[in-house]
């Protein structure tokens, strides 16, 4: 078994602030990066909305609590004497969303080929962990193997990842590029399946990707509804590659390296492609547009990991290596493209090599809406999916795989202010999951694999003198396994201030005080407070024996 020596990535939590105080008030979906208006309607619940991709600084896919994250130190971070505490450990995988079927004994390898980064200081962190138990050299090291999610898969089916270590950036990266999905296969979808190792067979646990929907061959006919899978839509990911000839070993990605777009024969770049208004693409908030993207559309591609853009480009359908100015059908997975910049039409993005650089395309003579391209201005365009998988390993150094991974799905909140329930929807639960609330455990009840339920914690156990101010607090969720494990998630809880002071206190502010300096106002609200909190807890248990 050929394995890699892995180098962790030493990053540091950022510092985290004491936290605002507040009351609960009402349940919407929102991105938790995003700082919600004390005066407008607020949020329970964050998440990162799909397709709007906030761009990636720094190396390698670095996830860090932003700003809204205040008020509870990140689980896991704990140090104990004597020993480095543990970090986040990343496992992400990149893939198409559609794949062509192989027919006979021919082979067509998914492309672009699945790709698989690791990152977070956590594995450095645990490798020397395992050193400091007595472990042999050959535990540092990583190895994976994917292949497709189905029980027939012989061991030849299933492709042996290398990990190398990516220059200027300390992640690991691998792609299987001979992967492929036979026509004795008749399922219509599939995911991938990655299993990886350390160096001693021990196994760090089984992933999967998304669903990949498998097609006969790119369609040529105009879209429609019944097809909107195979449409590209905006906001949405994507990669392009180049073939010249029709050869695969001539295939060239569109990749950023080191902040500059180049063509890479090995390693391909995500890329949220984005509809925008034509009047203010010149601009750097340009107005975003929603729905599919079709030929003769204004179009932007930026990075999904460093945020680098290209310039406002018409994107045109390609037909026999001609660029067709006066199609505007929607854009499907696989078709061949062209993209024309917007600021000069006779330019398309080209490659040469492995440079990207414009090309200068003559108008055809025989038809005046068709401009001739070259082989390095064709690109074939497909959807894209990006799965993340991050663990901690908190206290302990865990000998168990870290799957089945939970994923959360959905939330919704049931009740409000001090008697709130939070149903959490998601995939691979089990009863050796607790919920967290920042660094506060909450009462959890197993209902199925796919839901959880569990009470919402109240303010106050994130911090003290909470009537004093009136800010929000969010609070990231995480899901903890028995063992300690931290399963991380893109869910937040953001406790909001009620926009009226409850009554109960406007009413102590005109009232006396009993003996001590008291207000009998705010003694009632407390016990009211108090009373609320058992009737909870009390019903919670109820409905957990039911």
């Amino acid at each position: 078994m050929d394995e890699s020596d892995f180098v962790g990535d030493v990053r540091k939590e950022p510092p985290m602030h004491q936290p605002g105080y507040s009351q609960a008030g009402t349940a919407l979906l929102c991105p938790p990066s995003l700082s919600p208006d004390p005066v407008s309607p607020l949020t329970h619940l964050g998440t990162l909305l799909a397709g709007h991709d906030a761009p990636r600084a720094g190396d390698g896919w670095d996830r860090r609590l932003g700003p809204g994250f205040q008020g509870c130190q990140l689980l896991g971070t704990t140090r104990e004497p004597g020993r480095e505490p543990h970090a986040d450990q990343s496992v992400i995988i990149l893939h198409a969303k559609v794949a062509q079927k192989s027919y006979g004994n021919e082979k067509r390898f998914f492309c672009p080929p699945p790709c698989v980064y690791i990152s977070g200081h956590g594995w450095r962190v645990m490798q020397d962990h395992l050193k400091a138990a007595g472990y042999g050299d050959s535990v540092y090291r990583v190895c994976g193997y994917m292949c497709l999610d189905s029980s027939s898969q012989s061991q030849a089916d299933t492709f042996k990842l290398v990990f190398d270590e990516q220059p200027n950036s300390k992640q690991m990266f691998a792609c299987a590029k001979s992967l492929f999905i036979s026509d004795q296969d008749k399922r219509k979808h599939f995911r991938l399946l990655l299993r990886i190792f350390l160096g001693n067979r021990q196994e760090v646990g089984s992933f999967q990707s998304r669903m990949i929907k498998v097609i006969s061959k790119p369609s040529q006919k105009r879209q429609s509804m019944k097809n909107a899978d195979l449409c590209i839509s905006s906001c949405s990911r994507v990669a392009l590659f180049n073939r010249l000839r029709s050869q695969t070993v001539s295939t060239r990605y569109l990749s950023v390296d080191r902040g500059a777009f180049v063509a890479s024969a090995r390693q391909w770049t995500a890329f949220t492609i984005t509809m925008v208004e034509d009047q203010r693409a010149d601009q750097g908030d340009f107005v975003l547009s929603e729905g599919f993207i079709c030929y003769g559309c204004v179009v932007q591609l930026a990075c999904t990991e460093s945020g680098v853009a290209l310039p406002p480009m018409v994107i045109r359908k390609v037909n026999k290596q001609q660029a067709i100015l006066d199609v505007d059908e929607p854009v499907s997975q696989l078709h061949k493209c062209a993209f024309q910049f917007r600021d000069n039409p006779h330019a398309y993005l080209c490659l040469s090599n492995d440079t990207i650089i414009q090309y200068q395309a003559p108008s055809s003579v025989r038809d005046p809406n068709r401009v001739v391209l070259n082989d390095g201005s064709c690109w074939t365009i497909i959807g894209v999916e990006t799965v993340e998988f991050t663990f901690n390993q908190g206290l302990g150094c865990i000998q168990t795989p870290v799957s089945p991974f939970p994923a959360i799905t959905g939330l919704e909140v049931n009740g409000g202010g001090h008697v709130a329930m939070l149903d959490i929807q998601g995939e691979n639960f089990s009863p050796n999951l607790k919920v967290w609330f920042g660094n506060s455990e909450a009462e959890t009840m197993f209902k199925s694999p796919k839901s959880l339920l569990c009470v919402v914690p109240d303010v106050s156990v994130f911090s003290d003198g909470w009537r004093c101010l009136r800010r929000i607090v969010t609070v990231p969720l995480s899901l903890i396994r028995l063992d300690g494990l931290i399963y991380r998630t893109s869910f937040s809880f953001t406790y909001t201030p009620e926009l009226q002071p409850p009554t109960s206190v406007r009413v102590a502010g005109t009232g006396g005080k009993r003996q001590g300096g008291i207000d009998e106002g705010q003694e009632d609200d407390v016990l009211l407070e108090t009373i609320h909190q058992e009737f909870t807890r009390a019903n919670f248990h109820l409905f957990m024996q039911s």
